[in-house]
């Protein structure tokens, strides 16, 4: 028998836009993976638009997708997940922007403003990460603001390293194209007048949003790669990952007792959680994927190289008051997890000349 939510879900226009995008294979596996909110479940009618929140929903799975396809651990604890019958909430996803000149891209977390606070998306807090030269900014759906993943990004000022440093990341993202069309720079200005979009046009625009997430800039030089590594591992992914989700994270219940779960399964998991100084926010995740990328040698020629990629966390997070849930984060908590690039880079090698 059909459940009475499987069936809203299949009504719903947020099925309907995906199965226009990514067809219907994709769509049941996106909706078997991830929980979805029954707000975020409208049914579709003759001439239902797109709410802002509904797109915004879209996007976040797609982009969780992405993670699952590139982080070999998320797929295998996805895949576990799935065939057990549980679903999972996506708390956040994060991205890392530099705070430079980017060619055709507008710098820094200006990057994905443009595109977050159409979609309904507002900064609900600001977090220095001094260790690592970089701010973090942290931005929550006014909607949904606890059913709909936010998106932490952070931004590496680049004025705190040297000047080498500085002439390679201008050398590495200085001529980055710009993802974004006018034709969906336009829908997203109307999006954010009317908080919705038409059916067609939200199913037009998701693609072109999609691709934003991804590196815009040309492979990187071997040099520049080892000169931005050794004063920022941050970078150093930056030059090689762009814009593309650094972590996808699964809110759980327990953060403990999944850490210790995937540490019998034999998954490399890091040592310790994270404990925010409230005490009520607890973060821990797997070690960064290692990926094949290319670079530019000293002779010209591409070479491949095997660099750290992105990671799946996992956070629990307790009520800050009865029925309101603490989705704030914590500084050292984030410097804490981004490590699992900085621990990755050690494995960095050579795959062919």
């Amino acid at each position: 028998m059909v459940s009475v939510h499987m069936l809203a879900i299949h009504e719903s226009v947020l099925w309907a836009l995906l199965d226009r995008v990514v067809g219907t294979v994709r769509t049941v596996r996106l909706f078997e993976a991830l929980d979805t909110h029954a707000s975020l479940l409208r049914p579709r009618l003759a001439g239902t638009g797109v709410s802002r929140a509904e797109l915004a929903q879209a996007l976040n799975m797609l982009l969780f997708e992405d993670v699952t396809r590139r982080v070999p651990m998320a797929s295998a604890y996805v895949g576990d997940a799935v065939r057990r019958g549980q679903k999972l909430v996506f708390d956040h996803g994060a991205l890392r922007t530099v705070a430079a000149d980017c060619g055709a891209l507008p710098a820094g977390f200006a990057s994905f403003r443009r595109i977050l606070e159409p979609l309904g998306f507002a900064i609900q807090g600001i977090y220095p990460l001094e260790q690592i030269g970089m701010t973090g900014r942290a931005f929550a759906h006014i909607d949904a603001p606890e059913h709909i993943a936010q998106f932490f990004v952070s931004e590496l000022h680049v004025e705190r390293f040297s000047a080498t440093f500085q002439e390679a990341v201008s050398r590495v993202v200085g001529r980055s194209v710009d993802p974004l069309t006018e034709r969906a720079a336009a829908m997203l200005a109307e999006l954010s007048e009317r908080g919705a979009l038409s059916f067609d046009d939200a199913a037009s625009l998701l693609p072109n949003l999609v691709g934003c997430f991804d590196r815009q800039h040309a492979e990187p030089s071997w040099g520049d790669y080892e000169t931005l590594l050794a004063e920022s591992k941050e970078m150093a992914w930056i030059a090689t990952e762009g814009n593309a989700f650094n972590h996808a994270t699964d809110r759980v219940a327990d953060v403990f007792a999944v850490a210790d779960q995937q540490r019998r399964l034999g998954r490399p998991i890091k040592e310790r959680v994270e404990v925010s100084s409230s005490g009520r926010v607890r973060q821990t995740a797997f070690q960064a994927a290692m990926v094949a990328r290319l670079f530019v040698g000293d002779d010209g020629a591409l070479r491949t190289e095997s660099v750290p990629g992105s990671f799946y966390e996992f956070i629990s997070r307790d009520e800050e008051q009865p029925g309101i849930l603490d989705l704030r984060f914590d500084s050292s908590n984030a410097t804490g997890i981004f490590k699992m690039t900085s621990n990755s880079a050690d494995r960095i090698g050579s795959i062919d000349s």
